[in-house]
């Protein structure tokens, strides 16, 4: 939602409001609070072969540092089951156990430690089995994560509906959330995720009508970074502009770090989270005299690490260049090898080709942002 005021001098003014957001009861994973109004947690999940406790901690490790909240990892089998305790110690941030097929193995990640469980019910097997890992979860004050992917509904909701639809997803979460709550198991977040795009907003939307439990979102199995990217962006983003998701998980062909610094992105391009510095660079055309490919790639490499709510502005353009550069917190307009230096608006000083990049970095450590922001 964006109101346009008009300011003092007669010109407008955007000013960004947050988007509502859909009122959802809250639940706690380790530390980290999911729904409730609390902020939107990015996760991901770890890529190794969980037995190997060096290479997972490892990852986690850099998950962490990329700004992961949590971290799933895979428990399945006996091996991974052994693992995950040592993992759970050593891990920086709260971990998750992603369980299929085998409720045994729910059951020992929780003994171990885990602060949620994943299960699919789909796969998970009888009401039996998932009584016992919600009776396990409740003594110790676990959430449960019941995870619908239209890859593996029940078999009698493909034969009632013919195909997976958002009805069919929305009909086994909540068959299976109504099972935990004959158990008095209400601790519980809920996923309804699909390959399609379509099926998994549709399917969101439904959902977010019949319950009030807080939801993960997620385009499952989106693809190699490009394309997956875009995939995750439109779903997951359009979602959380119509106010609907508690924590995401951006689901890529790539090394988890990278979904977490998509996931961030997603949120930070929608004001959900706080910014680290935002590079802004015109897309170019013939009027660019200025290698800004070159500069936009060595800036961005030089600011990796910073976690200061910056924005900063490269255009290379004398026509839109100046009016949008003075927008950003610093920005620069260029043209013919000589570029003007902005802050806030006001013009700093002329910079020739080979100085934007010093100069640049030297008003973001001098930045400081509004209170805010």
């Amino acid at each position: 939602m964006i109101e346009i005021p008009v300011v003092g001098n007669g010109q407008q003014e955007a000013v960004v409001r947050p988007f509502p957001r859909r009122q959802s009861r809250q639940v706690m994973v380790g530390d980290v609070p999911i729904g409730g109004g609390a902020p939107i947690s990015v996760q991901t999940m770890t890529k190794t072969k969980t037995a190997d406790v060096e290479a997972t901690v490892a990852q986690i490790q850099r998950c962490a540092e990329a700004g992961a909240d949590l971290i799933r990892v895979t428990v399945n089998d006996k091996y991974a089951a052994e693992a995950i305790g040592e993992i759970v110690r050593r891990s920086p941030i709260p971990v998750i156990a992603d369980i299929h097929f085998n409720h045994v193995f729910a059951l020992k990640a929780i003994e171990a430690g885990v602060a949620k469980v994943r299960i699919n019910p789909g796969n998970i097997g009888n009401r039996e089995r998932i009584r016992q890992v919600l009776e396990r979860a409740k003594e110790r004050s676990i959430p449960i994560r019941i995870g619908v992917n239209s890859g593996s509904l029940e078999k009698d909701l493909l034969e009632k509906y013919g195909y997976p639809t958002a009805e069919a997803l929305v009909e086994s979460a909540l068959r299976h959330v109504e099972i935990a709550q004959d158990f008095g198991f209400d601790d519980i977040v809920i996923s309804v995720k699909s390959t399609s795009v379509r099926l998994m907003i549709e399917a969101y939307r439904l959902l977010a009508q019949k319950t009030d439990f807080p939801l993960h979102l997620g385009v499952t199995e989106a693809g190699l970074p490009g394309t997956g990217t875009i995939k995750s962006a439109v779903g997951i983003g359009t979602l959380l502009a119509e106010g609907i998701g508690d924590t995401i998980r951006v689901s890529l062909t790539a090394e988890p770090e990278q979904e977490v610094e998509v996931g961030k992105e997603i949120l930070r391009s929608l004001e959900l989270a706080q910014r680290h510095v935002e590079i802004i660079a015109c897309p170019t055309c013939g009027r660019l005299d200025i290698d800004l490919f070159a500069i936009t790639r060595q800036l961005e490499e030089a600011v990796k690490g910073i976690k200061k709510p910056v924005k900063v502005a490269l255009l290379g353009c004398v026509v839109n260049g100046p009016g949008e550069a003075s927008e950003a917190d610093i920005g620069i307009a260029a043209g013919r090898g000589v570029a003007i230096l902005y802050r806030k608006g006001e013009v700093v000083r002329r910079l020739k080709e080979e100085e934007i990049i010093p100069a640049l970095l030297e008003e973001i450590e001098k930045f400081e942002p509004e209170q805010n922001q």
